[in-house]
């Protein structure tokens, strides 16, 4: 998915820069980058961070840079910040997101006359670069954020570092935030407020959907209002969010604690013990042992000094290796017991297998899963989940297709967890993950776990409405 950050301080804004990226981490996959403005030009530094920590890549380039304004990234794919030179004068440009239409948008260029792109590997063009080029076809900055907010199909949320400031804009509708914070002599804008606490931030403004602010030493100013609509996307809550973070003042960890009660209201199976798949099922485990009065445990340990979260690795095989690998299981705490584990969600259900696999291993009498999210049906065109995936590695895709013999024309039967279909679908993936009994979240209880309107939350994969 991938996070900014940004600073604007009346003095040396390097180290909370620094530190302020790297609280980031947990949402990149590639690359990480940061540019400061040192009163001449930039000092850029960008790193590869797929093997190694963010903290190790940029120690030692610390030392080299200095001054008071600069942004950072945790990268998906594309190298960045990257620094521009234009009509508009010297900037540089970090974003999130996924650009859906960006062959468009590179043949529109080279119709007026753009000259090139640099390429990037895999023969790919750098979508930041994208988002640059559509801007410097406006007569102004803010002109050409707003071109490059209404012309991307996807999402797009950007930082912009000129030598007076810090344009911040979130994309169009929403779907990832950006929120400010403030302490005396310096602000900063970020994608996760967790950042905040310990570099003494404060939460002071978050950014409506397509809204465009410019922060400087001095304050806040407002370029572009909010629009009216927002489909913030739910997976920041369920999985991808770290816990002490909060958007649209919904926080993380207190989401995670209500939607893990909500799916024990709904159960009545008969367990020993509670345990959550770490990191992100961990709460939601939490919320349902707390509900369902049944003592929490941990029957699998994360090693956490080596092992990142196993989304991130591009690769299918080397995801399935993180996951086998990073889970210790303790047998003591399992043997002859009927054991319910909570995670996130199911995507390829390759993981949950082989974590199902575990618990039998140590002798579990039982495995009984429960998913904090409705089935993943839909790939998502917003954000880059996983840029490999494509909808037919979904287990309930696949399931579908065990059913029916081929993919049907329509699969809203299959979305509604009151229908027949529904119930065969999930029983189905129960099979092929080898689960004593398997439930899912209902779509209507994460929505009011999240605790804001349906119609501001974005279920796309689940439903597949935009």
């Amino acid at each position: 998915m991938g996070g900014i950050f940004g600073v604007a301080s009346k003095n040396d804004c390097v180290t909370d820069l620094f530190f302020g990226t790297d609280y980031h981490s947990h949402l990149g996959t590639s690359r990480g980058g940061l540019s400061v403005w040192n009163g001449n030009g930039f000092t850029r530094s960008i790193h590869n961070i797929e093997n190694t920590q963010f903290r190790t890549k940029f120690e030692n380039d610390l030392p080299g840079m200095a001054g008071n304004l600069g942004i950072g990234c945790i990268s998906d794919n594309e190298a960045q910040p990257l620094s521009i030179f234009s009509h508009h004068g010297d900037y540089s440009i970090t974003t999130v997101g996924r650009i859906n239409n960006i062959e468009e948008l590179v043949k529109k260029a080279f119709e007026k006359h753009y000259l090139h792109f640099s390429e990037m590997s895999k023969s790919e063009i750098n979508p930041t670069e994208v988002v640059a080029a559509l801007i410097d076809q406006e007569s102004t900055i803010e002109e050409g954020i707003r071109r490059a907010q209404e012309s991307i199909d996807g999402s797009c949320s950007m930082l912009i570092l000129t030598s007076k400031g810090i344009y911040a804009a979130r994309d169009l509708y929403g779907r990832t935030p950006l929120v400010v914070g403030a302490k005396d002599g310096a602000f900063c804008v970020a994608s996760e407020s967790c950042a905040f606490p310990n570099l003494g931030y404060k939460t002071k403004y978050e950014l409506g959907p397509g809204e465009i602010v410019f922060i400087t030493p001095e304050g806040i100013e407002k370029i572009a209002p909010p629009g009216n609509k927002m489909k913030i996307c739910a997976f920041l809550w369920v999985y991808y969010g770290y816990p002490s973070s909060s958007y649209e003042g919904m926080n993380v960890e207190t989401m995670r604690y209500r939607n893990g009660a909500a799916l024990a209201r709904r159960d009545n199976v008969k367990i020993d013990l509670v345990a959550g798949v770490p990191d992100s099922g961990v709460a939601h485990a939490i919320g349902y042992s707390n509900e369902a009065r049944v003592p929490f445990s941990r029957p699998f340990i994360k090693y956490t000094p080596t092992w990142a979260r196993s989304f991130m690795p591009q690769d299918q095989a080397i995801r399935n290796l993180v996951a086998k690998m990073k889970l210790i299981p303790i047998p003591e705490l399992v043997e002859g017991k009927s054991v319910l584990f909570c995670d996130d969600s199911i995507v390829r259900g390759t993981q949950l297998r082989e974590t199902a696999e575990l618990l039998y291993n140590c002798n579990a009498r039982e495995v009984h899963m429960r998913s904090a999210c409705p089935p993943l049906l839909y790939s998502c065109k917003y954000l880059n989940f996983s840029r490999s995936r494509s909808e037919m590695d979904l287990a309930a895709r696949r399931a579908i297709v065990q059913l029916e013999g081929t993919m049907p024309d329509s699969i809203d039967e299959y979305t509604d967890s009151s229908t027949e279909k529904y119930n065969c679908m999930v029983d189905c993936i129960r099979k092929h993950l080898n689960l004593t009994t398997l439930k899912y979240q209902t779509l209507e209880d994460m929505i009011e776990a999240i605790g804001l309107p349906e119609d501001k939350v974005c279920t796309y994969c689940w439903n597949g409405k935009k």
